[in-house]
């Protein structure tokens, strides 16, 4: 708790405030102790009221009581209007409470301060890019983050703030470009994310009919980023649509050597191309193939169907089994199973296979966790709903553990 509260403080600008803040008043306090006169006194009391109130604020806050703080702080500034660092501190309080309105005026109030230092005034607009954009101004936060990066092109945090934005706008185009910036100035592996963009692009333009860019934009992804799974798969898409199937199953089979993991993704899509094509047989030996080299379930649950439907039951309900064995909470596979054996009449079998159910009926059908946060979601994302990074999301096996993204 406390950590957090420190951290707070720690806030890039804040903290220069609060020490900015500290040597004023050692300074005042030592001037005053030199020059006495009856109006001096006075004013320094006043002043000393507003600087004890500013601390005893500081303690609040230190001790995550936040409604103390705030009205300590609020002491602070009827007593001396001009302590810009206090007003940024309530400015944040509200802010982290949700009392957006407020905080937003007290960032407008220090922005529109005559002969205000401008690095302090600065701060003020992306702190009030900040209070917009968690009050759902989404246009009026853009537009403050981007004049302040107008006064520092540079800065990366605000740069990631004009991102954010974008990508809840659903804006992958300006998105794109803002990452394209950010990699300019920081380190790192920035090539997936900006394959995503360029991925969400397209799928926009997928939904406008304009195939042609759509095609030009998963392709550049790839160019960017060899192992975005989702360029694979709706390039694939496209070449189906378009009734190249050959082409659609080699773009598919990308994902099959690229993400293991993902494979089952394609199986469905793979075994629509090859029926389209009248020439089955090349799934059998894909399946196998694949069963062999991954051992995941989902594997041997798509070789499962394919053999069904090719009338090998026997064959099916091994294959069924051994995605069972590899994870046993796969509940498809049970359902799947079931059918099975209802199908050729064999209620025995169904009886049995009832009983071992019950023994997994606590366990989670498929799970999908974040490795960098430990989120949960209800399916696959591409980027983590609770820490907002690419390419986190895996697969969690059936001892509970999470499958490594390749990424």
């Amino acid at each position: 708790m406390l950590q957090s509260v420190w951290q707070w403080l720690l806030e890039p600008g804040l903290r220069q405030i609060l020490i900015v803040s500290a040597i004023a008043l050692l300074i005042g306090l030592s001037l005053g102790f030199w020059t006495r006169p009856a109006e001096e006194e006075k004013k320094k009391a006043i002043a000393s009221k507003g600087d004890r109130s500013f601390f005893k604020g500081i303690q609040y806050l230190l001790s995550d009581d936040h409604d103390q703080a705030i009205e300590e702080f609020t002491k602070s500034v009827q007593v001396n209007s001009d302590t810009i660092e206090t007003y940024v501190a309530l400015g944040n309080l509200y802010r982290s409470r949700g009392d957006i309105d407020r905080a937003i005026r007290i960032r407008q109030t220090i922005i529109l301060r005559p002969n205000i230092d401008e690095r302090i005034k600065i701060r003020a607009m992306f702190d009030l890019g900040r209070d917009y954009r968690k009050g759902g101004f989404l246009n009026r936060a853009l537009k403050t983050f981007l004049e302040v990066a107008g006064h520092d092109p540079s800065d990366v945090k605000t740069l990631k703030e004009i991102e954010k934005i974008y990508e809840e706008l659903k804006d992958w185009e300006n998105a794109y470009h803002t990452r394209q910036k950010i990699a300019r100035l920081d380190k790192g592996d920035h090539q997936h994310i900006l394959a995503h963009y360029l991925v969400e692009t397209g799928k926009a333009c997928l939904e406008k009919e304009d195939l042609v860019r759509a095609r030009s934009l998963f392709s550049k992804a790839l160019s960017i980023d060899r192992r975005c799974v989702d360029a694979y798969l709706h390039l694939g898409d496209l070449h189906f649509a378009k009734q190249e199937y050959k082409k659609a199953i080699s773009t598919w089979k990308k994902v099959v050597e690229i993400t293991p993991q993902f494979t089952f993704l394609a199986y469905r899509r793979l075994e629509g191309a090859y029926s389209q094509m009248k020439d089955l047989e090349p799934v059998r030996s894909f399946l196998k193939e694949c069963s062999q080299s991954n051992s995941d379930a989902f594997t041997h649950m798509a070789l499962a169907r394919y053999l069904n439907n090719d009338n090998d039951v026997e064959g099916a309900l091994g294959e069924i089994e051994k995605a069972l064995e590899l994870d046993p909470s796969f509940w498809e596979a049970r359902r799947f199973k079931g059918e099975i054996l209802l199908t050729h009449g064999r209620e025995r079998d169904v009886i049995s296979e009832y009983r071992e159910i019950i023994g997994h009926l606590t366990m989670p059908y498929l799970r999908f966790q974040c490795s960098q946060c430990g989120f949960e979601p209800a399916d696959l994302q591409w980027k983590c709903p609770q820490c907002n990074r690419w390419d986190t999301v895996g697969l969690i096996d059936s001892t509970g553990a999470a499958v490594e993204h390749p990424a």
